[in-house]
Order: structure tokens, then C-alpha cells, then sequence
């Protein structure tokens, strides 16, 4: 009896002894997965991060060019230009590229980023700029080998549209009246304007992120 009793003794102390590595084993694996979840976390969060910035940057510079296209509009129609092409978007390339970039730079930087590309494009007909940026900050520490020094990256486009519609046989020279999105109707009597009568840039220019 006393034999079979230390025989049971034996075997539970045998299970204790090959059971324990296993529950290391397994804290280990639990803690590695909870680890690697965060650094994926981290990268996701520098990600987002990256790409506020990039679309921030992205609307700021075509918002500046709208404001400029605006101004050469009002410009056009004092002088007596064809100012009916300001109105439907196709003087684009007059404005400022240069403002432009420096206004992207600015958000850019409140958003901790930098630029690293910028460009005029056309999406679909319409024109604007492409920005591409980089973080200032890296993704940081993590399980992942080579995060601490790797810097999130982005890229957006923010596009100029025109919001009001012009008949094919409206004359520069003469009064013209035309509708805007959100059913505001504007009349432009060339002959008796003055930059005052413009309305403000949103209401004849939207600006937003392209697809």
C-alpha cells in the first residue's frame, strides 16, 4: 500500500515538473502576440497620423490657389479680359504654385510632417495638387526590429472644382448671370463691378480630397 502511494506521489510531482515549462512557454507566446499587436497598433496610429497630414496639406494648397483664382477672376473682369475662363477653373495654371506649396508645408508642419513631394495635377478634368509627406516622428519602440527610426508616409491629392454653371453663349462683355451649387444665382455686370461684388471663393470653387 505504502509502494502505490509513493508511486501516485511520484507521478503528480512528474506532472507538476513537465507542466510548468509549458505554462512559461505559453506566458511567453501570450506576451510576444500582446507585444506585436501594440507595434502594429503604433504603426497604424503613425499611419493615420501621416495621412491627416497629407490631406491637410493637400487642401490647403489647392484652398490658397482657389483664393488666387478668385482674385485673377475679379482682376479679369475689371481689365475687361476673357474673365469667363477664370470662372470655369481654366486659368488654373496662372496661380501661385509656389504659395501653394508653402501653404501645404505650413499644415504640414502643424501636423509634425514635412513635405516630401508636391505637384500640379488633374483628376478627372479637374485641377489641384498632389502632396506626398513624411512624419517627423518615427513609429517608436516596439518587438518589431528597425521601428524606432521608421517614419509613416502619405499621399493625397485635394482638387478645384468649379460650383457654377455658365450657358455656352454667355458674352464676357455683357451681363452675365449664372447658378451655383446650393441654388445661389450671381449676376456679373462687367460694365459696373467692382471686387466687393464677388462672392466669397466657396461659393464659386469647392475644394476636396480626390477619390
Amino acid at each position: 500500500m505504502r509502494r502505490h502511494r509513493r508511486l501516485r506521489q511520484a507521478l503528480r510531482h512528474g506532472d507538476r515538473g513537465q507542466t510548468l515549462p509549458i505554462y512559461i512557454w505559453l506566458t511567453a507566446v501570450l506576451l510576444f502576440v500582446a507585444f506585436a499587436f501594440f507595434a502594429f497598433a503604433q504603426a497604424a496610429s503613425a499611419r493615420n497620423g501621416a495621412q491627416s497630414a497629407a490631406d491637410a496639406a493637400a487642401l490647403a494648397a489647392a484652398q490658397d490657389s482657389r483664393d488666387e483664382l478668385v482674385e485673377g477672376l475679379g482682376l479679369a473682369i475689371g481689365e475687361g479680359d476673357d474673365w469667363l475662363d477664370w470662372l470655369v477653373g481654366d486659368k488654373f495654371a496662372g496661380a501661385d504654385a509656389e504659395a501653394a506649396e508653402a501653404a501645404a508645408a505650413s499644415l504640414a508642419a502643424d501636423n509634425d510632417s514635412q513635405i516630401r513631394d508636391f505637384g500640379q495635377t488633374d483628376v478627372a478634368g479637374l485641377p489641384g495638387y498632389r502632396v506626398s509627406v513624411e512624419t517627423n516622428y518615427t513609429v517608436g519602440d516596439s518587438v518589431i526590429p528597425g521601428t524606432e527610426s521608421q517614419h509613416a508616409k502619405a499621399d493625397a491629392t485635394a482638387v478645384i472644382k468649379p460650383r457654377c454653371d455658365l450657358t455656352p453663349s454667355s458674352d464676357p462683355e455683357k451681363v452675365v448671370e449664372f447658378d451655383c451649387d446650393g441654388g445661389e444665382s450671381i449676376e456679373i455686370d462687367p460694365d459696373d463691378f467692382e471686387l466687393g461684388d464677388l462672392p466669397d471663393a466657396a461659393v464659386l470653387f469647392s475644394v476636396h480630397l480626390a477619390d
